[in-house]
């Protein structure tokens, strides 16, 4: 998944344009002063992470921080 990344204001003022990029597949990071505020991300990659999630927590054997250090560590490492 591409991701880009966005001010707060960017976003207020450029909403459509960064609705049109999530709505191809792409994620967008939202920032505030410089920190990670939220994110955007397409429909069909937020009903795969609760899905997956939800799985892990029903076989016991989900560690959401663990989860959540490998698919950063992925998302960054294919970027460098």
């Amino acid at each position: 998944m591409i991701t880009a990344t966005a001010t707060a204001t960017e976003m207020q003022n450029n909403f459509g344009r960064y609705l049109n990029l999530v709505m191809s597949g792409q994620e967008i990071i939202v920032t505030k002063n410089g920190r990670e505020v939220a994110r955007f991300i397409p429909k069909n990659a937020a009903v795969s992470y609760l899905t997956d999630s939800l799985t892990g927590i029903l076989k016991g054997d989900y560690d959401l921080d663990e989860v959540k250090t490998e698919r950063l560590k992925e998302k960054y490492e294919a970027v460098d």
